[in-house]
């Protein structure tokens, strides 16, 4: 068997910089580069139900959301497969299969799950769905018998879970469920990219966003808003690249050719930093280069997002095609589980 591959992201919003930097990227670049035999990628609606129950319209309206934006950043409907998570009934099944091989215990001490009960302010009151989605993305990767799993650092621990479930059904039950592996982005810097207000990681529920979908003044506001350097208050004063998130940004978005272009008074970003550890350079002139730096990156992403839009419909259409496509391959998978159980009874 070949490669496999699976991502996907929940419907909680638009998707913006830090999603871009850390997988959409990574994923047009492995859909076009074509070194695999299927790649699915898919909105997880019923993940992102567990802590949106309340509000399942949200969830239904960010759905086009993701769509729109997978398709602006270049995926390609006739390379990869798109796929909506509810609507194929039998990962639910196989989910509630994989609950026997895990304890609540290890769900307890996995970093992801823990990380996010604290900051979504859970305590006690953990609703049951969020807090077993391990089990769920498990169902989402092997149903697929995807075999790399792009990923972003934070996400490791949830693979990890994946593949502890996957060995201990076949331990059980026999050879049936592909084990995963990760793909991370190749530079270390997109692993995790902090929000403009240098507190966090970029995130929806922070709003300390750049989206995909902001329109340029809304993106030159928030770039002109971020965090430097608080000790760095005259021109003159040397400054301090580490921990300044406009420094962290021209890391992961500065090219060489961007400087011909926009500061040809410097080669590189090394010659930029020196210039403000040394005092004599001001704030706003960096991030006007960074500025440009991310309209540049991001004006052709809005611009085709702009004509998939008029036709919603289509978008639609791609995403109802890709879930029949993909629950055909589910339904497989789980027959051959149900197979290696013992429980396809009537077989």
């Amino acid at each position: 068997m070949g490669n496999i591959i699976l991502t996907g992201d929940r419907p909680t919003g638009r998707l913006h910089l830090g999603h871009y930097v850390g997988s959409l990227k990574n994923r047009v670049k492995i859909q076009n580069e074509g070194n695999y035999d299927k790649m699915f990628v898919f909105i997880a609606d019923a993940q992102a139900l567990t802590d949106n129950f309340e509000n399942p319209e949200k969830v239904r309206e960010n759905i086009i959301e993701v769509a729109l934006d997978y398709l602006a950043v270049g995926l390609d409907p006739k390379k990869v497969t798109f796929f909506i998570q509810s609507m194929i009934p039998e990962l639910t099944e196989l989910t509630f299969y994989y609950m026997n091989l895990v304890t609540i215990a290890r769900l307890q001490r996995n970093p992801t799950v823990k990380a996010e009960i604290e900051q979504k302010g859970f305590k006690e009151s953990i609703p049951a769905g969020f807090f077993t989605y391990p089990v769920s993305q498990t169902a989402d990767i092997t149903a697929f018998k995807a075999n790399i799993v792009p990923v972003g650092e934070d996400q490791l621990p949830m693979l990890e879970q994946a593949r502890e479930i996957v060995r201990k059904f076949n331990s059980i039950y026999g050879d049936t469920l592909v084990e995963p592996k990760e793909l991370l982005p190749e530079d270390e810097k997109c692993y995790r990219l902090v929000g403009i207000d240098g507190k966090s990681k970029m995130s929806k529920s922070l709003g300390n966003c750049i989206y995909l979908s902001d329109t340029e003044e809304e993106i030159k506001n928030k770039v002109f808003s971020m965090y430097t350097d608080p000790n760095h208050i005259r021109v003159e004063d040397p400054g301090q690249v580490e921990g300044n998130v406009v420094f962290t940004y021209l890391d992961v978005f500065a090219k060489d050719s961007d400087f011909e272009k926009y500061m040809p008074e410097y080669k590189n970003l090394d010659e930029l930093k020196e210039h403000y550890k040394k005092g004599g350079l001001g704030d706003m002139k960096i991030k006007r280069f960074l500025n440009n730096i991310i309209q540049d990156e991001l004006r052709p992403i809005r611009d085709r997002r702009e004509e998939y839009a008029k036709d919603i419909d289509k978008v639609y259409e791609i995403l109802k095609e890709g879930t029949n496509v993909a629950r055909k391959q589910a339904i497989d998978t789980l027959n051959e589980v149900k197979h290696s159980m013992k429980i396809d009874y009537f077989e």
